[in-house]
């Protein structure tokens, strides 16, 4: 065979060499036709092989100039516990409501998972030196999915209705107190009484389109149908809906928006699906009905095939706030210390959270500020209640060994009640803290009540010794609310009742500036000033779980503060790729 091979390549040779040129077809034809039967084998064979090689190093040189880029396609369904009932960012009250308003809705400003914010309907906003007056610009040719142009009028025709006290939305204070100003049909100006730093963060509220709602009178507004048929200019626009015999909404079928101002999703189609309850979302996922679940409990991810997990530390924070009013032994500084001292909160977040959660020592959720160092010591202490015995008998705490609790100088027992929820999680860590305080020598009582009934009748009259409970800090991180002494009785949600004349400046202060760098450096000393305190004791803040498909690409979760905030860059999420020179990429 290689003589067979070695001779015909030298009879082309020769043949081509007598003319000393590229053969044209003629000459090509005749050298080929004076082969023999085996010689023209071999000669296809090499042809072929040449072709072959030609194409390979063709692709390889291909490949190397080619890059990666999102494409258009795809779709997924996604399983949500709860039944949505106002998918309206005026009224939105549920996870399932918050959902459907974060994927159909935009508005001025769009958060992002980094934290910030990003002009979405607004082309861009001015703020006044004295950071009192805020004046937006509308983008040009910014529409709602049937067509219709955003403007001013609609931005307003929704913030009168978040004013609106028939309506009693959640939003309402966000705008209380700021007067609203059509300048044209593209800008509008916003006046606060006082500098606000998290004002901009409320100009994410998606916007109504009035032409829909405006002949809709505030009394019907909730039980109107268009609730559940929602108009909005967000990412995805409602295809279609599908209803059980009840008229409960149990499937919304979304598409992708091509006229959205930040650009038409990649993802063709997201499909939501409302489950009664966990465990029914839990199956549905397992068997393969869903491809996405979110805000599991961290018990039920043991009952889930997972093939992806995604979390990150909700801005929230759970703690056991004293009440020194109602229980005068917190009003001395050592047992606080001491209760603190004896709780190993790591312990907590991996027994009751199965390691899903960041344990805590102040009141600033992790992700919520640039921190200089860890906002919780890693450091293990091997031996907490002997320290924090060791704190009390140091400050003249006597054990009485008959009665089996600590007693202060003054003959007053270490006896306390501690308050919180019927929720599974809370009961968990409840008992925890109670093993825990009555091996140091504490004498503690746990009451649990149903969530209405622990708001109404203990928190707002604040008739508890201890509250086991937690707090949504939010996104723009305001802690005003929660700890300012002005806010000591109901309906502020200072519940430890703290009172403190440098922490309340510092509050003041840090609301005040847009610079994070500022901010942060004030809350920060804050921070400090309750750590020297300890009106309350640090656990945990929970993470957000997302149980995703490893098809989906792009996902950002970041700083997540609702459920329906995972979909903060779900413009961005794509499923399919394509590849293109990198000269077209740009």
């Amino acid at each position: 065979m290689k003589n067979s091979v070695k001779k015909t390549i030298e009879k082309i040779k020769f043949a081509l060499n007598k003319r000393f040129v590229i053969p044209h077809g003629t000459t090509l034809d005749r050298v080929i036709s004076s082969l023999s039967q085996s010689e023209k084998l071999v000669f296809w064979i090499l042809v072929l092989v040449l072709i072959l090689s030609t194409l390979s190093i063709f692709s390889k040189v291909n490949d190397s100039v080619l890059v990666e880029i999102k494409a258009p396609g795809g779709s997924f369904t996604e399983g949500v516990v709860g039944f949505p009932r106002f998918v309206n960012p005026v009224l939105a009250l549920s996870d399932a409501d918050r959902d459907l308003v974060s994927l159909i809705y935009s508005g001025l400003l769009k958060a992002t998972p980094e934290g910030g914010l990003i002009p979405d309907l607004a082309e861009g906003y001015t703020v006044s030196d004295d950071g009192l007056v805020y004046e937006f610009t509308l983008k040009e040719g910014v529409v709602f999915h049937d067509g219709e142009p955003v403007t001013v009028d609609d931005i307003i025709f929704t913030l009168d209705k978040t004013l609106d006290t028939t309506l009693k939305s959640a939003q309402r204070a966000n705008w209380d107190g700021i007067l609203t100003e059509k300048i044209n049909d593209r800008t509008i100006r916003f006046t606060l009484a006082r500098p606000y730093a998290p004002f901009l963060q409320n100009t994410t509220i998606g916007i109504l389109p009035k032409h829909i709602w405006g002949h809709v009178d505030s009394k019907e507004f909730p039980f109107s149908e268009i609730n559940t048929s929602p108009v909005g200019s967000g990412p995805y626009a409602v295809r279609s809906v599908k209803k059980n015999s009840s008229d409960i909404p149990e499937t919304y079928i979304l598409t992708s928006f091509k006229e959205y101002a930040l650009n038409k999703p990649f993802i063709n189609k997201i499909t939501l699906r409302f489950y009664q309850n966990e465990t029914d979302l839990i199956s549905a996922f397992n068997k393969g009905s869903i491809d996405a679940v979110n805000s599991i409990s961290p018990e039920a991810i043991t009952h889930i095939k997972a093939e992806r997990i995604e979390r990150t530390p909700l801005p929230r924070i759970f703690a056991v706030f004293f009440n020194q009013n109602t229980a005068q032994i917190f009003s001395h500084i050592e047992v606080r210390k001491a209760l603190n001292t004896a709780v190993d909160k790591g312990n907590i977040v991996d027994t009751v959270l199965t390691g899903y959660g960041t344990p805590i020592d102040g009141p600033i959720p992790p992700l919520s500020i640039n921190r200089k160092t860890a906002a919780f010591p890693t450091e293990e202490n091997s031996d907490r209640i002997a320290e924090a015995k060791d704190i009390l008998s140091r400050n003249g705490w006597k054990f009485d060994e008959e009665v089996g609790v600590w007693m202060s100088s003054d003959k007053e027992p270490l006896r306390f009640s501690v308050a919180t929820s019927n929720v599974p999680e809370l009961k968990a860590v409840a008992a925890i803290l109670e093993s825990v305080w009555e091996e140091l020598g504490a004498e503690v009582e746990i009451k649990v009540f149903e969530a209405g009934n622990l708001n109404q009748n203990i928190i707002r009259p604040r008739e508890y010794d201890a509250l086991l409970f937690g707090e949504v800090i939010g996104r723009e991180l305001d802690l005003f609310a929660f700890w300012h002494s002005s806010q000591r009785n109901d309906p502020g949600l200072n519940i430890a009742l703290y009172a403190n004349i440098t922490a309340d400046a510092l509050l003041e202060k840090g609301r005040t500036f847009l610079n994070t760098e500022q901010r942060d450096e004030t809350y920060l000393k804050f921070e400090e000033e309750i750590k020297k305190d300890i009106p309350a004791i640090f656990l945990y803040s929970p993470d957000f779980i997302y149980i995703i498909p490893e098809r989906i690409q792009g996902v950002s979760l970041g700083s997540v503060t609702t459920s329906g905030d995972r979909f903060l860059n779900v413009h961005e999420w794509f499923i399919r790729t394509d590849k293109v020179w990198s000269i077209f990429s740009e």
